[in-house]
């Protein structure tokens, strides 16, 4: 039996190293395998709990703390007070009585669109778009550190590994195309807290987010290694047969069979993934809107642009992170250091809204722009020209499917340093995200370790005023 095994995982290690499985080969396995059935298939699509407005989201994230004061959240108290000092309790995660310094903003607001909506002149292009968007301006958070505070935004948990909402979207509704994952993160460099952001955790493997990186190999091995499709199938056979020779020891082993599910979807990326990223055939104007130079295949605009076409291929969840760990929205040193960050996102983001409307998929699909927290309206130092973190109130904005267009909701205090009414809770953002997806929150629940576990652990409440 020692040996057999042996054999399968080198037979294993040889030939998914040369190709990848075949669907219809795995399927007869799974099959056969007394332990499994169609229910028991992680990713077959599932009903919603209730009409769902939105089939897919995308979402976009801004990594480092992007200063709300600065782009959404316009405070005339604090340019006509930049200067004065103003005592808080708290700073950097510290308690105590500190005296600090209001910070004029970098940026000039002005109203846009029919609505109205003030933004800041570091996104011209998203401004444009807003009578599509509804801007949150009353985001809290619990922690003022990036990792935790990226942690919460994704899994609902600030303290510990828990599975992200795009896993958790996965789980609840399944795929709708078995030849693409269903929740695919596009990110150019390793965010805060690394492969966490994307983790399913205890849910089963196969609703773990799969990494798209930027650039001319965008996913490894996704090309046949074989010299022929009847070579792979052959090896795959012979696979299949020690496949079920080892299962045939086993009554049930879910993480055998949630492996072989991804290699069954791996399979299917092999022939439709590479159609999702060759963009010869968008058009010049297409590529103008997103402002994407034709054959580049690094930056924003790429990655908007291939979720865009992730989304209408079926894909439930696509998250897009703009940079990593470093050299990103955390301006300490130096505010300025947001208008380059700023430009390489907001004629993409903008591109992306437009398109998605006018291809008439905007209205089944939600768009989240969000970032792990704000930054500090104040500063030790009077000429400080940077920002710290500030979990306290920050901004974000949700467009598409179900949401109230054009509007603002919730407010911060004058001078952008706590919430001043309607507080979004980062449980709350979370819960009315499924909400839109057809998902209550209270009911999308795990057993695992003996509990029930949820997104929202045992807080959030749908926005409901948010809701078209």
């Amino acid at each position: 039996m020692s040996t057999n095994h042996l054999t399968r995982r080198g037979a294993m290690r040889s030939m998914v190293g040369g190709s990848l499985l075949l669907p219809g080969i795995l399927s007869q396995l799974l099959a056969e395998d007394a332990g499994s059935s169609n229910s028991d298939d992680p990713l077959i699509p599932r009903p919603t709990h209730f009409p769902a407005r939105a089939k897919r989201v995308i979402f976009l994230f801004m990594s480092g703390g992007v200063s709300h004061v600065d782009s959404w959240d316009p405070k005339p108290r604090l340019f006509a007070d930049a200067g004065k000092t103003i005592p808080v309790n708290e700073f950097q995660g510290r308690k105590g009585d500190f005296k600090m310094f209001l910070k004029r903003p970098q940026f000039e607001f002005s109203p846009h669109g029919t609505c109205g909506t003030e933004v800041s002149s570091l996104f011209p292009h998203i401004a444009g778009c807003v009578d599509d968007m509804c801007v949150i301006r009353s985001m809290k958070s619990d922690h003022t550190n990036h990792y935790e505070a990226t942690l919460g935004i994704h899994t609902g948990s600030f303290t510990f590994a828990r599975p992200s909402i795009g896993s958790w979207v996965s789980y609840g509704l399944g795929t709708l195309n078995r030849n693409l994952p269903s929740f695919v993160v596009i990110a150019p460099h390793s965010p805060y807290a690394g492969g966490q952001v994307w983790g399913s955790d205890f849910l089963p493997g196969a609703h773990q987010g799969t990494l798209v990186v930027p650039g001319p190999e965008p996913v490894a091995n996704i090309q046949r290694r074989t010299a022929t499709g009847r070579l792979q199938e052959m090896e795959l056979g012979l696979l299949a047969r020690m496949n079920q020779r080892h299962q045939a020891t086993r009554s049930s082993d879910p993480l055998l069979s949630a492996r072989i599910k991804s290699f069954e979807t791996a399979f299917g990326m092999q022939a439709e993934m590479p159609e999702v990223f060759d963009l010869s055939k968008e058009t010049d104007q297409t590529l103008k809107l997103y402002g994407l130079e034709r054959g580049s295949t690094k930056g924003f605009a790429w990655q908007c642009l291939v979720a865009r076409r992730l989304a209408e291929r079926g894909v439930r969840f696509v998250e897009l992170i703009d940079v990593g760990s470093s050299n990103n929205w955390d301006a300490h040193g130096d505010m300025l250091t947001h208008v380059p960050l700023a430009k390489n996102v907001d004629q993409p983001i903008a591109g992306l809204l437009q398109d998605l409307k006018q291809r008439g998929l905007l209205d089944d699909t939600l768009v989240v722009w969000t970032t792990e927290f704000g930054r500090t309206p104040f500063n030790a130092a009077a000429d400080a020209r940077g920002r710290e973190h500030h979990h306290w109130v920050y901004s974000s904005w949700l467009a598409g499917a179900g949401v109230k267009p054009g509007i603002t909701h919730g407010e911060s205090d004058e001078y952008g340093i706590d919430v001043g009414r309607d507080v979004v809770h980062v449980h709350d953002f979370h819960a009315t995200i499924l909400h839109l997806m057809g998902l209550d929150h209270e009911r999308l629940t795990y057993r695992h370790s003996g509990r029930d576990y949820r997104l929202t652990d045992v807080h959030g409440r749908v926005v409901a005023e948010i809701l078209a």
